[in-house]
């Protein structure tokens, strides 16, 4: 045997270190961008908690071309599925779920974003510890009309989440989500009931006072 079996190893390895070689430059292209994208998610979601829902949409429309530009560099790698590109997916489907129920519109489905199912639900997820907060908010400031609205959307989320039974590895560790929400919507339940039932029992002792003697 005149060829040793290892001769072509050089140029194995040289074709994998230009892939490895694209590969790092678009994660370094990618990472701001997906900083920038989970900043903007979030300033999003305080935008919605102060009430300013004009500037949220503004704020979410940056950071969905940002979400583009960082998937076209990780699709054209074939590095689509990494930890911070989902991570950036998963704030920024939750900043556009919040957005949505609180303005009352439809939720936006995972083909509506352009993101991947995983990052979808676990955005859905977290979704609900905003929506409490929004909740918690409007309580402070004596404001009960949302209050069983906010909690049936919560409920609807737990009640959809709870029956998506696969693996961690296909969900993105949807299960550990899943308890969160449970944890929240029943604090949340709880503090609705005990403020629905002082407004009421203020009622009816404000009626009572009022009446003639």
């Amino acid at each position: 045997m005149t060829d040793k079996p290892t001769r072509n190893i050089e140029a194995i390895t040289n074709d994998i270190r230009l892939i490895f070689t694209s590969r790092d430059k678009a994660r370094e292209k990618a990472l701001p961008l997906c900083r920038e994208i989970i900043r903007y998610a979030s300033t999003t979601i305080r935008a919605v908690h102060r009430q300013e829902l004009k500037s949220a949409a503004s704020l979410l429309k940056e950071a969905t071309a940002l979400l583009k530009n960082a998937q076209q560099y990780t699709n054209s790698c074939g590095v689509a599925n990494t930890a911070y590109l989902r991570d950036a997916e998963k704030e920024y489907a939750e900043a556009s779920i919040v957005l949505a129920l609180v303005s009352g519109m439809s939720l936006p489905t995972p083909d509506d974003l352009h993101i991947d199912p995983s990052s979808y639900l676990n955005g859905l997820g977290e979704a609900v510890g905003e929506l409490r907060r929004y909740l918690l908010d409007n309580i402070r400031k004596g404001d009960l009309s949302r209050g069983e609205e906010l909690l049936e959307m919560m409920d609807d989320i737990y009640s959809v989440l709870v029956t998506v039974d696969f693996p961690d590895a296909i969900t993105g560790g949807l299960r550990r989500t899943t308890d969160m929400v449970r944890g929240v919507l029943e604090k949340t339940r709880s503090d609705l009931t005990l403020v629905i039932q002082q407004k009421n029992l203020e009622n009816r002792l404000d009626k009572f006072d009022k009446e003639p003697e």
